[in-house]
């Protein structure tokens, strides 16, 4: 825990003192979905809410010591995912040592993610995160908690959470498609009004981690 920290703390000097990381995982799943998403993500968020982070994430397998640089990991995609054992224990130090990570369901993920998510916290469940918790309440209010970016099934947008001594440790959007609104607006033609839900969505989840 200590060794992240002090990590951390040497990341806060640089000249963007906040870096964030997109995560490549195997298995076949298109782990580079919504390229312009982080990027535009960052952008809003340190023109917004006062971050620095830098304007362009890094990319990084699960399994490298480097996703200890990074306090917000973020990973999307439509299909399978695997985590090797090196993966698992490497995710598991991170989580446990002050990291998160962002798990953002691109319609297709669900059926891998929750058993790969089992292997990290093999005794522990995903719960539903409420619309009270601070993750929703600033620097955006979100009264009703995740917001509907895509439709995909029609079902409510949802999200799950793994808790380690009341820390949100992994953060999983279900439904919800919260890339999908931060990518370029030609991308998927949505109107201001979702797009800016999506974006202040992600802010609060920048903001959560930066401030908890």
């Amino acid at each position: 825990m200590k060794k992240l920290y002090l990590v951390l703390l040497c990341i806060s000097f640089t000249s963007f003192s906040q870096e964030i990381a997109l995560v490549k995982y195997s298995g076949g799943g298109d782990w580079y979905a919504n390229p312009t998403a982080l990027p535009n993500l960052i952008r809003f968020c340190n023109s917004n809410i006062n971050t620095t982070i830098n304007p362009k994430p890094k990319t990084v397998e699960p399994g490298n010591p480097d996703i200890f640089s990074y306090p917000f990991l973020h990973m999307t995609g439509h299909g399978n995912v695997v985590f090797s054992p090196s993966d698992v224990q490497n995710l598991q130090k991170y989580l446990k040592g002050g990291g998160f990570l962002h798990i953002d369901d691109n319609y297709g993920m669900d059926q891998y993610i929750r058993k790969e998510i089992k292997k990290i916290f093999p005794d522990k469940a995903l719960v539903e995160i409420p619309s009270t918790n601070a993750l929703f309440q600033k620097p955006f209010l979100f009264a009703n908690g995740l917001p509907k970016i895509h439709e995909h099934e029609g079902k409510r947008p949802q999200a799950f959470g793994i808790f380690i001594d009341n820390r949100l440790v992994l953060l999983y959007t279900f439904e919800c498609d919260l890339g999908d609104g931060w990518e370029d607006t030609e991308v998927h033609n949505d109107p201001i009004s979702v797009r800016e839900k999506a974006l202040k969505m992600g802010a609060n989840i920048i903001h959560y981690i930066f401030n908890n």
